[in-house]
C-alpha cells in the first residue's frame, strides 16, 4: 500500500475512535436493561451426560424436518452443529482427559446483536419476557443477524425456496396459559415452557425467571466453592448479560462461550458510531473523500511517471 494512503487511512481510523471516546452522556446510547419479567435457562455442565433428549425434543415441539447428516446411514436425527433444521444441540468438549458436554442455542442477549442489525426488525426482544423473538414476515434474508451474532446462532435454510431464520425463541409457540412459581422457579404449565428443559432426565437444563435461574447458580457455586470454573456465572454480564446462563467446569471459551467483556455487542458498536456521526458530523465523509483524494492523486502520478520514463526510452 503507498504510504500516503496507509497514512490517509490511518488518520481516519484514528479520527473515529477520538470522535468515539469523545460521546458525550447525552449522545451515548444507554445500556440495556433486563426485562421486568425475563425468562430464561441454566445449563450446568456437570449435570448433562449427553443424551441429547432435549435435542429430539426440541425438533418434536417445533416441528423441525430431521438433520441426517451427522450419522452414516442417515437413520436418526444427527445434526453436528446449529442450522437451518436445528434449534438446539448437545456438544462434546474434549481437552486431554478431560471432557464436558456443552448445549448451545439463542442465548436470548438483554441487548441482541442479531435485533440491532435486522433492518426490518424481523428480530425483537419481548419488552416483558425478553425472549429474542422471529417475525419471518419482514425478513429479506440479508442474514445480517448471522453475521452479527458472537455465539453464531442464527441459521439461514439455505436449501429452501423460500428460506427463514431458524433459532430457539424458548418455544414460546407453546405458551398458553400463564405461569405461576413452582418449587422457586417461575413456570408454565406442563408441554408450555421450553420443551428441552422439560424432558431433561439430570434437570441438567432448567428454565425460569432469569433471577431465580441467577439466584440458583450462585447457591450451588457457593455450595461447592471449586466445582465450577472460576466459580462464575456465564450470561450474568458477558456480553452486556444473558437470559441462557451456564455453569462449567471446564474454561468457557472451549466451549464456545466467547470472552465479551460486560458491555452488549450493539452497545459498543453505536458509540463508536455516535462519536463519528455526532461528535464529528463530517469525519466520515470528509475521510472518505481524503483517502479516494489520496488515490487518484497516487494513480495519476503513476500515470505521469510511466509516460515519462516512455518518452525517455524512445
Amino acid at each position: 500500500m503507498d504510504p500516503n494512503r496507509r497514512t490517509a487511512l490511518k488518520v481516519l481510523a484514528t479520527a473515529g475512535v477520538a470522535a468515539a471516546g469523545a460521546s458525550t452522556q447525552a449522545l451515548a446510547r444507554a445500556p440495556k436493561q433486563v426485562p421486568p419479567e425475563a425468562m430464561g435457562m441454566l445449563y450446568d455442565t456437570t449435570r448433562c451426560i449427553g443424551c441429547k433428549t432435549c435435542v429430539v425434543a426440541c425438533l418434536d415441539a417445533n416441528g423441525l424436518e430431521a438433520d441426517r447428516s451427522g450419522i452414516p446411514g442417515e437413520l436418526h436425527h444427527a445434526p453436528v452443529d446449529l442450522n437451518g433444521r436445528t434449534k438446539n444441540i448437545i456438544k462434546l468438549y474434549k481437552d486431554g482427559e478431560r471432557t464436558s458436554y456443552f448445549k448451545a442455542q439463542c442465548m436470548h442477549c438483554i441487548d441482541p446483536a442479531c435485533a440491532s442489525a435486522c433492518m426490518l426488525h424481523s428480530l425483537s426482544k419481548n419488552p416483558v419476557t425478553g425472549v429474542v423473538e422471529y417475525d419471518p414476515t419482514w425478513c429479506v434474508g440479508c442474514r445480517y443477524c448471522q453475521m452479527s451474532c458472537p455465539f453464531n446462532v442464527p441459521k439461514f435454510e439455505f436449501d429452501k425456496a423460500l428460506p427463514l431464520i431458524v433459532k430457539c425463541e424458548l418455544c414460546r409457540h407453546r405458551v398458553k396459559d400463564a405461569a405461576a412459581v413452582t418449587n422457586g422457579f417461575t413456570r408454565y404449565p406442563k408441554g408450555q415452557g421450553p420443551a428441552c428443559c422439560e424432558v431433561c432426565p439430570r434437570e441438567a437444563v432448567i428454565y425460569g425467571k432469569r433471577d431465580e435461574l441467577l439466584a440458583e447458580a450462585r447457591r450451588r457455586i457457593a455450595a461447592s466453592p471449586g466445582k465450577y470454573f472460576e466459580d462464575r456465572v456465564y450470561g450474568e454480564n458477558d456480553g452486556g448479560g444473558t437470559q441462557v446462563l451456564y455453569l462449567a467446569h471446564v474454561p468457557f471459551g472451549g466451549l464456545g462461550l466467547p470472552d465479551l467483556g460486560s458491555a452488549g455487542v450493539p452497545h459498543t458498536a453505536y458509540t463508536v458510531q455516535e462519536g463519528i456521526y455526532y461528535q464529528i458530523p463530517f469525519a466520515a465523509p470528509v475521510g472518505m473523500f481524503a483517502v479516494l483524494a489520496a488515490v487518484i492523486y497516487r494513480n495519476r502520478r503513476a500515470e505521469k511517471v510511466s509516460e515519462a520514463e516512455g518518452e525517455a526510452g524512445r
